[in-house]
């Protein structure tokens, strides 16, 4: 608390600008773009999963999924790919449920598949595996990791877990603002 982790993960995904510095991604750095085209790479390059889900009430565990294709400029079978994404998280069988319906676990593993439907180049997670029991939480990490290995996703994990921590070839503490490697 009060290291700065929001902060970094703020500047990270494209919602604020650096008093100092920059941050490129594939570089190019999407701080000096317009509002919209702000809008547009963060939609095209990043996906968040939240602490909390940030699901939406109204829809439906393959609607909240979609949600973010909606303004996607690219177009393709995301629904299919929702589907593929649910079952990986083994939420196959709750499709049509809302998220009023789901344990806080089920929320979690939504919010996942929902950070992954663009297939982002960089994928920020606060917690991602907070919510999770353990068997949940390990086949999580493995979607992670397999994402990352197959297809060259940049995951930038943020965690208290040190359990969670060591899955991951490169760690790094936020230390007074700064970033240590470990």
């Amino acid at each position: 608390s009060g290291s700065g982790k929001s902060t970094l993960l703020y500047l990270l995904g494209v919602l604020g600008t650096p008093s100092s510095g920059e941050i490129k991604l594939e570089g190019r750095n999407p701080h000096t773009l317009d509002a919209k085209a702000q809008a547009v790479f963060r939609n095209e390059h990043i996906g968040f999963v939240f602490q909390d889900h940030c699901l939406l009430p109204q829809l439906s565990v393959l609607e909240n999924v979609l949600a973010p294709t909606l303004v996607a400029e690219k177009k393709a079978d995301y629904v299919s790919r929702a589907k593929e994404l649910l079952t990986q998280v083994g939420l196959s069988e709750r499709l049509t449920h809302r998220p009023a319906e789901l344990s806080g676990g089920e929320k979690q593993r939504v919010a996942i598949a929902r950070a992954l439907i663009c297939q982002p180049q960089l994928l920020l997670c606060d917690e991602p595996t907070g919510n999770l029991d353990r068997a949940r939480a390990e086949q999580a990490i493995a979607l992670l990791l397999d994402l990352h290995k197959k297809q060259n996703t940049m995951l930038f994990v943020v965690t208290h877990s040190a359990e969670l921590a060591a899955h991951f070839p490169q760690r790094f503490e936020l230390r007074e603002q700064q970033l240590v490697k470990t």
